[in-house]
């Protein structure tokens, strides 16, 4: 064996290396638009409190809603931070945005408030169209406007929302002046009575989307930055990614070829260096 050769075996062993040691990673990598929901021991009942420590965060993008107003394309707010999480019977979910002016106060007729809101399907199994749902596959929406109101709504399609009677969801808010950051929490129990409001049971995994509206940049109704669908996993556990057992059986085979290789490189190396003596 030239020493070309056997530098080309190093080579490959230290790419199966790498190799090896990313596979966990992939393993371990967070699914596409999951937003973790843990069971969480700790208070959740704030938008500070201290329970929100024990769950972890998804960074989700926005973009304008397709809207016919003007400047329905101008929206401020990228992207927002969310957390879920699971307590006695309830699910919460906390959005954090950026915002450089809390807007709170609509008292000037030319003013709009910020807000955000949470839309999730009726039926759990069917995902609706993203635009409020349609006719036949209804959504829920919470949402919160920076005044303190708190509205529950179903909704079928755009411009068909209707609120719910005896609303079942709580809201808290904090503005953060210093960080210029809005926390919102919202709350409701994962199976409520009522028709029509969605049923949380854990038999199926949860579509969930969301909205943001900045006030100062005069963004009202349809005029909003919106998320694609994500998924809240509180169906059932089905032992993992699909492919995670493929990927730790390439890791073992990449460990057994790096063994192998350098194990030979070495003693053909050594075995052409005693022909040379």
């Amino acid at each position: 064996m030239t020493e070309r050769t056997t530098w080309t075996f190093v080579g490959l062993a230290a790419i199966l290396v790498v190799a090896s040691a990313a596979i966990p990673a992939l393993v371990d990598a967070r699914p596409a638009r999951e937003v973790p929901a843990p069971t969480v021991e700790g208070n959740l009942s704030g938008a500070n409190a201290d329970g929100w420590a024990e769950a972890p965060a998804a960074e989700v993008p926005l973009a304008a809603a397709p809207s016919g107003l003007p400047n329905a394309e101008s929206v401020n707010t990228r992207s927002v931070e969310v957390q879920a999480a699971r307590a006695d019977g309830d699910v919460f979910v906390r959005l954090q945005w950026q915002d450089t002016e809390a807007s709170r106060n609509a008292s000037n007729p030319n003013a709009f408030l910020d807000g955000a809101a949470v839309q999730i399907p009726v039926d759990t199994s069917e995902q609706p169209a993203i635009a409020m749902g349609s006719q036949s596959n209804l959504v829920n929406v919470w949402y919160w406007t920076a005044d303190g109101d708190t509205e529950e709504l179903l909704a079928g399609g755009q411009g068909s929302t209707t609120a719910f009677e005896n609303e079942t969801v709580r809201t808290w808010a904090s503005y953060d002046d210093g960080e210029d950051t809005w926390s919102v929490v919202f709350n409701r129990e994962a199976e409520p009575d009522g028709d029509n409001r969605t049923a949380i049971t854990g038999e199926d995994d949860l579509d969930v989307a969301f909205a943001v509206w900045d006030g100062a940049n005069d963004e009202r109704s349809g005029q909003k930055a919106v998320s694609e669908w994500y998924y809240l996993p509180v169906g059932p556990d089905d032992g993992g990614t699909p492919f995670a057992s493929i990927l730790w059986a390439l890791a073992g085979i990449a460990i057994v070829a790096v063994v192998v290789l350098t194990a030979q490189g070495i003693r053909r190396a050594r075995s052409e260096g005693d022909g040379r003596l």
